[in-house]
């Protein structure tokens, strides 16, 4: 079993007891978000700004590891053509069975993000990427990908960790416990079965893989992991960034 199969094993576990990131929205949400009133994440606690999106209506939309009919339905509501990629198939159960009650339309692919993605260049108009890249141990391939399949001036969307959860250990925030980088292929010590096979990756590695990979930069903030001693006293272990394939 490669690690991505252990993952996905690991994230159904994970919905199967209550997981807040496998729980599809309800009709309510969904209607909001149809009138105007919505909101989506990208990291775990801060709303993404509006204006990184611009005007939803029209454009073509990939939700990247983004399965879980959280964030895919809102943006079909605002009028996005969206595709839902994810390798996980309860999450994309999940798209299934919010678009089958508000009867709309979404592409739903199961893939694996390791792996180049299975769509032709300029595919999309946006990307968006919640919280995701600690699921695979490469990330410059991926950035690679996403800017050869995302249009010109198109906009990537997307959440990086910046490692400090994988130095602590959850419950005993307030010491420093092991070094980085994090990864269990290559350190099996690492490796907990409830955690699934999960890596830290360098702000060198993440936002200097967007600037090799030809994007621009536009716009970031920080955030919070949401709980424990990091969170309460507002400690950052995200970033959210937007980003911009070049039009030149």
């Amino acid at each position: 079993m490669n690690y991505q199969d252990i993952n996905a094993e690991t994230i159904t576990k994970w919905i199967e007891n209550g997981w807040k990131w496998g729980i599809p929205i309800d009709h309510e949400t969904y209607a909001n978000a149809l009138l105007g009133k919505w909101d989506v994440l990208l990291t775990p606690t801060k709303n993404v700004p509006h204006n990184w999106f611009g005007d939803l209506k029209g454009k073509r939309l990939l939700g990247l590891a983004s399965g879980g009919g959280q964030q895919i339905p809102i943006f079909n509501a605002r009028g996005a053509k969206c595709t839902v990629l994810d390798y996980t198939d309860r999450q994309l159960e999940s798209e299934k069975i919010v678009s089958s009650r508000e009867r709309y339309d979404v592409e739903i692919i199961k893939a694996d993000m390791t792996k180049p993605l299975p769509f032709e260049d300029e595919s999309f108009d946006i990307i968006f990427n919640p919280a995701s890249l600690c699921y695979i141990e490469k990330v410059e391939p991926l950035l690679k990908e996403c800017y050869r399949i995302l249009s010109c001036g198109g906009v990537l969307l997307i959440a990086f960790e910046m490692g400090i959860n994988y130095i602590t250990d959850e419950g005993d925030e307030r010491q420093i416990v092991r070094g980085l980088p994090f990864n269990p292929l290559k350190d099996k010590s690492l490796y907990k079965e409830n955690d699934g096979v999960q890596f830290s990756h360098s702000l060198e590695e993440q936002l200097g893989g967007l600037l090799r990979s030809g994007f621009i930069i536009t716009d970031l903030y920080e955030d919070t992991n949401g709980y424990g001693y990091l969170h309460e006293n507002n400690i950052p272990s995200f970033l959210a960034v937007r980003a911009i394939k070049s039009v030149t």
